[in-house]
């Protein structure tokens, strides 16, 4: 999982990074805005700290099921609101491969090398 994750990592962290560094919060509002986003302010927010918190999140393993939850509801909305008239290629295949590998990590977990794995070693056998 370790591999999936780095990669999956980096790209969020470089879309939230992007919107909070490089458009910043205004600019990334006025982008929402622009697509049609409901209370943009508000998205723009949410959806620049789930990328770049996600993002940490996948990369150290740590709480790796909920972060990868978010960031697949990221990802729909993404395909659903803004890329899905574009077709497939050209659209919206780099957010379906990201939906696909959030929902993996939601499933399955951060694998051994990971905080979560460590966190869960500490808890009594079930």
């Amino acid at each position: 999982m370790l591999p999936l994750r780095i990669v999956v990592a980096l790209v969020f962290l470089m879309h939230g990074g992007t919107k909070l560094f490089v458009w910043g919060l205004s600019g990334t509002t006025g982008a929402m805005t622009q697509m049609g986003i409901p209370l943009p302010g508000l998205a723009a927010v949410v959806v620049t700290f789930v990328e770049c918190l996600g993002g940490l999140a996948i990369l150290t393993g740590c709480f790796t099921r909920w972060a990868s939850l978010l960031l697949a509801i990221d990802m729909t909305v993404a395909i659903l609101k803004v890329r899905l008239g574009a077709g497939f290629l050209g659209g919206y295949e780099l957010e379906l491969t990201l939906l696909g590998a959030a929902l993996t990590l939601a499933a399955v977990g951060a694998g051994g090398v990971s905080v979560d794995r460590y966190l869960d070693r500490g808890k009594a056998p079930s």
